[in-house]
């Protein structure tokens, strides 16, 4: 065991000189107070060591090690693969033990001891930060002294929200929170320019036995001036406000460099003659528009705007003016400007500066086994962001999904179109509570033909309802209304006949699709490219049947005695499916990425339906799933593929999977990427056919057995507004035949995919 540990700890040294050592660990022990947990204190630690996964070890570490020390292809290769040694720096930990007696002072331990014990061994260095938290103070006293007889009543009526009262600890912290608090508070009551630095704090804490008295002042001057300088608080109204939406910055010349003129509309300059300006006022806001160049209609900016001239002038009210012009999506740059004018007023200029209205997406997904089977899915979406000029966004899709072998005439073709109007307003429900955000009507018409060797299905599918946010983290969408009729054409009959299984023979009837749907979505950073290390949660539910079901009684039934409605039986379901993704930037330039998924997802038709509706089925493989098969070839359990499909078709109504995958930078815009893959699969109840077997059924005590394993290698083209993949999935374990395979079998025939996409697999 010592042999190894060493062996390992020269893995990660073996380009370090005689001088250096590599940083393995911080260690905190805080002694005499439990307030303190160690997680709190590692963000005051300068030098952080390699991060670590799998039981402490960082692989990556001894791959960048790997170098021959010549600086050519190979070292550039490992260097990109490879994670960087963290070389300890000695000068660090004494900044670090400075830095945590700063933040013990912040948050009120008043004279800790900090002290600290270096251990190198192998040029491996353990650092030991040793705390003892200094004294605390608690607050037995505040006087206040506040300048202001309006701002004394607020700050007393406030008392229940204060975050300094008699018996806290005295920290720097809680006051500049407090601070920061009240002044916030008091700019949603009218007092425009009042900030945290117009309050004054002292402490006396001399012969008080660990006590403290506190005097709270306001002054009508801040903490950078003089009292001089002080001037009157008084209440601010919302003045003139003035909305200026262009498609460029340079249509910014129609307003004067003189904002003062902006008072009177009819004194506006054009400072640019070739082209066209109108003022129109819209509920008592002023809108300057010009001419082809208009973006919105005046009665959508009017309602999207929150700033009203008269109202009292509020903090709040700016910022969710900002939120719902940039929740719209048609802005580049919202820019609100507040200006102080005489008598107490405030004007406002809202700056709205569009970006592109058009554009097109495009995604591919296309893979290839040793067995010569190719599948290609490619997708292309035209969107317009401003259709009517209302913010209405309106997105065509066409999809295709296509499987096929060279020389042969087996193939499997899908098609399909789908439109989705984006309204920013609710229909129907009144949306005047959404203040901060803005919400949206979602209408979706679809259209969906599946043309296979054994049968012919289309789909036309309609939705309609609502989605909304809250601070850009939860994102909400229900849709009160799904609908859709599925028919199926030149079913062969042959095939039909094999089906003996009820949970297939129900997925392949015409049948009529009435309910809704929730989706859920959680994220720890919203931004396009984020910087540090995020987390998301996407949870997704359909209901259907349930309103049908309660006029059963008026209904008419099939051979089968399955309800019906149009000549079609109706499905009875739930089906929910989770997933979450965790995505760790590491190395320090945090220019590699460990991210790990886990999905999960259940469907169940109760009542009319013993199954769920195949479009509503589970399956995986693919590029953004198990990516050592191609879609829809692997499962159910560990049951072999149902020879009934030409083309694997294989489906179940529960899905388990988890995905590890590290990405890294290479050269120029080429990434890559590691990965490994688990999933399958599963039926969770017997459907009573001939062919049922217990293979595909998914069981607590051994469902581990049959779970399906795999690895793999990607290379990636980073073009910044779209990633390129190219994956090779290998299979560990296949539980269809029981086999676990290494190295030699891995590129053997029905053993690896290239797997082809755009973006991220998640």
């Amino acid at each position: 065991m010592a042999a190894a540990v060493s062996v390992v700890s020269c893995g990660t040294t073996r380009i370090l000189s005689e001088s250096q050592s590599r940083l393995k660990s911080n260690k905190i022990i805080i002694h005499g107070d439990s307030e303190y947990e160690t997680s709190d204190i590692q963000p005051y630690i300068k030098q952080k060591p390699n991060s670590t996964f799998i039981l402490g070890w960082n692989p990556f570490i001894i791959i960048y090690n790997w170098q021959n020390g010549k600086g050519r292809g190979w070292d550039k290769f490992v260097h990109k693969l490879g994670q960087a040694p963290v070389i300890f720096d000695s000068t660090l930990v004494k900044s670090t033990i400075s830095n945590i007696g700063n933040h013990l002072t912040y948050n009120g331990n008043f004279n800790s001891v900090i002290t600290d014990s270096v251990v190198n061994r192998r040029k491996i260095t353990k650092v030991i930060y040793y705390i003892r938290p200094g004294k605390h103070y608690v607050i037995d006293t505040i006087i206040y002294d506040i300048c202001d007889p309006g701002i004394e009543r607020i700050y007393k009526e406030d008392e229940p929200a204060h975050f300094v009262k008699r018996g806290d600890f005295l920290s720097e912290n809680i006051l500049e929170q407090e601070s920061s608090r009240f002044a916030r508070v008091l700019r949603n009551k009218g007092y425009y320019g009042f900030s945290k630095n117009n309050f004054f704090f002292e402490a006396d804490t001399m012969g008080r036995d660990g006590k403290a008295r506190l005097y709270t002042r306001i002054r009508n001057y801040t903490r950078n001036e003089t009292p001089k300088d002080a001037k009157q608080f008084g209440l601010f109204r919302f003045d003139s406000v003035y909305v200026v939406p262009v498609r460029n910055y340079n249509l910014f010349s129609l307003l004067p460099e003189d904002d003062s003129l902006l008072l009177d509309a009819g004194r506006l300059k054009l400072l640019d003659k070739n082209i066209r300006r109108d003022t129109l006022s819209e509920d008592g806001i002023s809108i300057i528009t010009s001419g082809r160049h208009n973006i919105l209609r005046p009665k959508v900016i009017a309602r999207i705007n929150r700033i009203k001239p008269g109202m009292t002038y509020s903090d709040d009210v700016v910022s969710n003016t900002y939120n719902r012009f940039a929740n719209m999506g048609l802005f580049g740059s919202v820019n609100i400007q507040l200006d102080e004018t005489d008598s107490n007023k405030v004007k406002s200029i809202i700056k709205l500066t569009s970006s592109s209205l058009q554009g097109y997406k495009l995604n591919l997904e296309a893979s290839s086994n040793s067995s010569g089977l190719f599948g290609v899915s490619p997708e292309i979406s035209y969107y317009h962001k401003n259709l009517f000029k209302g913010g209405e966004m309106l997105t065509v899709s066409l999809m295709g999904n296509f499987q096929f072998k060279f020389n042969s005439s087996v193939n499997s073709n899908e098609f399909g179109v789908s439109t989705n109007l984006s309204i920013p307003n609710f229909w129907f429900i009144n949306d005047r509570k959404f203040n901060r955000n803005l919400p949206r009507t979602e209408i979706n018409l679809s259209y969906n033909s599946q043309e296979r060797p054994e049968y012919e299905r289309y789909i036309i599918s309609a939705k309609y309802g609502y989605s909304w946010n809250v601070r850009n983290r939860l994102f909400y969408k229900i849709n009160p209304l799904q609908i859709s009729i599925v028919k199926i054409y030149n079913l062969d009959h042959a095939f039909y006949e094999q089906l003996t299984d009820p949970f297939l023979i129900d997925s392949y009837k015409n049948h009529f699709d009435i309910g809704m749907g929730t989706s859920f979505y959680y994220t720890t950073d919203n931004s396009a490219r984020p910087k540090h290390s995020f987390y998301y949660l996407r949870w997704q539910n359909d209901i259907s049947g349930n309103i049908l079901s309660l006029f059963n009684g008026v209904l008419k039934e099939n051979s089968s005695g399955d309800k019906k409605i149009w000549g079609a039986v109706y499905s009875q379901y739930f089906r929910t499916e989770v997933s979450s993704v965790y995505t760790w930037h590491m190395g320090s330039k945090k220019s590699s990425y460990l991210a790990f998924r886990t999905l999960a997802g259940i469907g169940i038709g109760y009542g009319n339906s013993s199954t769920l509706p195949f479009e509503k089925l589970f399956w995986a493989g693919g590029a953004n799933s198990l990516r050592a098969w191609q879609a829809r070839s692997i499962g159910p359990g560990y049951a072999p593929r149902d020879t009934a499909f030409t083309i694997a078709n294989q489906t179940g109504n529960m899905r388990l999977e988890m995905n590890l995958e590290y990405r890294f930078p290479m050269f120029w815009q080429f990434e890559g990427g590691v990965f490994v893959d688990a999933g399958n699969i599963w039926r969770t109840k017997k459907s009573g056919g001939t062919n049922d077997s217990e293979a595909a059924l998914f069981k607590f005590d051994n469902f581990y057995r049959h779970i399906a394993v795999d690895w793999g290698v990607g290379l990636r083209l980073n073009m910044g507004f779209a990633l390129i993949r190219l994956d090779m999935g290998m299979k560990i374990y296949d539980p269809v035949s029981n086999n676990s395979y290494g190295p030699p079998q891995w590129l053997k025939r029905n053993n690896y995919t290239l797997q082809f996409g755009v973006g991220y697999p998640f």
